[in-house]
């Protein structure tokens, strides 16, 4: 599951961390950025110590880079986190945006409410906490089957809370 909680104690709320997958690791991405360049560069050695070389490598070199900027674009983007803080007082959550975005929601507990969508988001089962001026959304990222368990843990939660 890519969430976990931590439990409440006297002294602190309970907290929800929420991230987005990264199906890609570092190891991953250089098989796949090495293994584009081999299959790329197989077509060359045809065509090896003659014009026609010099004329297609920019081309290949420039479909490699875009690759590579594209992985790295969309590592980055997944770097999406989210923070809920259920407090007696105070429901607050944060959302941490890739390139360093941040976004903030606060509600009174007794006011939350929790609304899974199952058709007309993003997202099937898309989730949403409403309760203050406006309505955010809540773990977009994660799968369908992840944001109906996520759903019921945190409706557990803000029972208990209330």
């Amino acid at each position: 599951m890519p969430y976990t909680w931590t439990a409440p104690s006297p002294d602190s709320p309970a907290r929800l961390h929420l991230w987005a997958h990264h199906s890609l690791a570092p190891r991953g991405f250089a098989w796949v950025i090495g293994g584009t360049a081999a299959l790329i560069a197989l077509p060359l050695v045809a065509v090896l110590s003659t014009p026609v070389f010099w004329g297609l490598l920019p081309f290949l070199a420039l479909a490699i880079a875009a690759l590579w900027w594209a992985l790295r674009r969309s590592w980055t983007d997944r770097t999406i986190t989210e923070d809920l803080v259920l407090a007696a007082d105070l429901v607050t959550l944060t959302r941490h945006g890739p390139r360093g975005r941040h976004q903030s929601w606060q509600a009174n507990p007794h006011w939350v409410r929790l609304t899974r969508h199952e058709t007309g988001g993003p997202v099937p089962h898309y989730l949403t906490l409403s309760g203050g001026p406006r309505e955010v959304e809540l773990g977009a990222f994660l799968t369908p089957e992840e944001r109906l368990t996520l759903e019921s843990d945190l409706r557990q939660r803000l029972r208990a809370l209330r």
